[in-house]
């Protein structure tokens, strides 16, 4: 069984939580966010994904697509 709390502790510590779920500890198990909220935070994963992706290959050196599939076809 679960109980919902919401302290304002909480809210200043989550604050995209409209609503924190917690077990019979207490301890937070599950959080309610808004929609669109949760598209951002998504958006704003892929960003940071795309960026560290990016960086890890910025010294290599680019290949043209028919060097990329060759490349490809060895692996």
């Amino acid at each position: 069984m679960t109980t919902k709390i919401a302290t304002k502790m909480q809210a200043d510590k989550y604050p995209f939580a409209q609503e924190l779920i917690t077990d019979k500890e207490g301890n937070i198990r599950k959080v309610i966010i808004d929609f669109d909220d949760y598209l951002h935070l998504l958006e704003a994963i892929e960003d940071e994904g795309l960026i560290l992706a990016m960086k890890a290959v910025k010294h290599e050196i680019p290949l043209n697509i028919d060097e990329a599939l060759a490349q490809l076809e060895q692996e």
